[in-house]
């Protein structure tokens, strides 16, 4: 792993990094906040997943995390959403390809040689962090926005051992079901709507998949709400399956990192008190 950059910012250490993914087969780039206090005790750390055509830098300029984390002793770590560079696989569109990993692990020609995302999300960056910093991978959270909102809600229902907590802003709550993820699931993982569900929040829940709590907040405002976001469709699964969820809705807010920044510091403030 290569420091590419670091800069002090309040009690702490913002770095950029980069290293050669074993799941991509590219380099790969990410932002870690470590704050003073993890090096006198390992840290709780929480992964941040961005959403369509963002990097790690995204959240990282606009999203406001690191005085919290500074507060509440909390590593961020901020991975790219997908692998990059000229022999990897793009499309035109801005919902696919570079830029648009969705978090999975593709199957399907070309995508399937570097789209790799979920492997990368779930076993190598985690691994690399433990490895690198001074993280207690014992107390790890995750969550995301939009597209990186349905990351960390199937990671943190199919792997709740690894994520204790999870979190989410405006996420695609049920990909299978609306047309960001109709499109990529299609594309990424071919036509057999059964290989979906694993990758999908509402189709876990409904498959027995369970995490301590949830919360999520929402804008109303948010041109995305009825059609690709469905937050309805999580509520009702979440209760359903008696899994507690705290769904916010807020008058007036976006989709945009205006809205991201209002709330981050309740996220990790949630997070730290359930990481301990």
């Amino acid at each position: 792993m290569e420091t590419i950059g670091e800069h002090r910012s309040f009690a702490g250490t913002q770095f950029v990094c980069q290293h050669q993914s074993q799941s991509t087969g590219t380099p790969m780039t990410f932002a870690a906040y470590v704050p003073d206090s993890a090096q006198d005790a390992p840290a709780p750390v929480l992964f941040y997943l961005s959403g369509l055509t963002c990097t790690h830098a995204n959240v990282m300029e606009k999203g406001e995390y690191r005085r919290a984390a500074s507060e509440h002793g909390v590593i961020v770590i901020c991975p790219d959403t997908s692998p990059r560079g000229d022999d990897v696989p793009d499309d035109d569109a801005y919902d696919l390809g570079q830029g648009a990993g969705f978090y999975v692990d593709a199957t399907e020609a070309p995508w399937s040689q570097h789209f790799r995302m979920w492997r990368y999300i779930s076993e190598e960056l985690p691994a690399l962090v433990g490895d690198s910093f001074p993280a207690d991978m014992s107390r790890a959270g995750i969550f995301g926005h939009s597209m990186g909102g349905h990351g960390a809600l199937v990671a943190g229902l199919r792997l709740p051992e690894t994520f204790r907590t999870v979190s989410a802003f405006a996420p695609i709550v049920a990909p299978s079901r609306v047309p960001w993820g109709e499109k990529a699931f299609s594309t990424y993982l071919g036509m057999d709507q059964d290989a979906w569900r694993k990758y999908d929040a509402v189709a876990l829940i409904e498959d027995g998949a369970k995490t301590s709590e949830i919360l999520v907040d929402q804008g109303e405002a948010d041109v995305f709400l009825a059609e690709q976001l469905r937050p309805e469709l999580l509520e009702e699964a979440c209760a359903a399956a008696s899994i507690p969820l705290t769904l916010r809705r807020h008058d007036g807010f976006d989709h945009s990192y205006y809205f991201i920044s209002t709330f981050m510091a309740d996220h990790i403030a949630w997070h730290a008190e359930r990481l301990g």
